[in-house]
């Protein structure tokens, strides 16, 4: 019986950990925050009172950012809106969120919003007309949609403080820095160019007659011999 209870509690400790590690990948995959304002606040569209917020970026086909805005326990969907990269240079393991200034009274309006360990966060992207009145109070670009249909197939631009529409890639870092490479030279590559070699001549082999180091006369006397004995010989047999 106590070996059925290890069994069991081990199983059960399995299947807590299991759901827990689910969780925290939903959480990652769609950057669910939970955030608290004390004061009002401006999203683009609308204010925001003062409470607490999920937000959530939406599983989108569309290939944007879609940023949904819940109620605090998620059950009522407040807004959609859409937002573009925003770059960061160091990550942090909290979560930031920025406001661009006014002036006054009124709400901040929100910025961005970084997911802890990210190094890019949702840029808002407000509509036309409010963009530029925004561009010219905080004197920086601010993204915009070009009108106010679809925000899934609308282009996004930016409109800067001359209250000029310019292409959104030339006024916002949409994407990372690219790493400057120091541009080194390649070390010259000296070419050893062989010294000449002289040509060497091949050997001259010299062919040099012997001396003659005898005379004929014993061949002579060798064959004076001979012919004496044929003739003896021939005498013999004819006599």
């Amino acid at each position: 019986m106590k070996f059925l209870r290890t069994i069991f509690a081990v199983l059960a400790l399995t299947l807590l950990g299991a759901t827990l590690a689910t969780g925290a990948r939903a959480d990652e995959w769609n950057k669910k925050t939970v955030m608290t304002f004390s004061q009002p606040v401006e999203i683009p569209g609308q204010i925001l009172p003062a409470g607490t917020y999920t937000f959530v970026l939406l599983d989108s086909a569309a290939d944007r950012h879609i940023v949904q805005i819940f109620t605090a326990d998620g059950s009522h969907l407040i807004t959609t809106v859409l937002a573009i990269n925003n770059y960061r240079l160091k990550p942090t393991g909290d979560t930031v969120v920025k406001f661009a200034e006014r002036a006054g009274d009124n709400p901040e309006a929100l910025k961005a919003w970084f997911y802890p360990g990210d190094n890019f966060g949702q840029e808002f992207v407000y509509p036309k007309k409010r963009a530029v009145e925004l561009a010219v109070i905080v004197k920086e670009p601010v993204p915009a949609l070009a009108d106010d249909t679809d925000i899934k197939v609308t282009p996004i631009v930016a409109e800067t403080p001359e209250q000029k529409e310019v292409p959104v890639g030339e006024a916002i870092m949409v994407t990372p820095a690219p790493a400057e490479v120091a541009a080194t030279p390649a070390p010259a590559v000296q070419e050893t160019v062989p010294a000449p070699v002289a040509a060497t001549p091949a050997p001259v082999v010299e062919t040099k007659e012997l001396p003659q180091t005898a005379s004929h006369l014993p061949l002579i006397a060798l064959f004076g011999v001979i012919s004496l004995g044929a003739a003896l010989l021939l005498k013999r047999f004819s006599s």
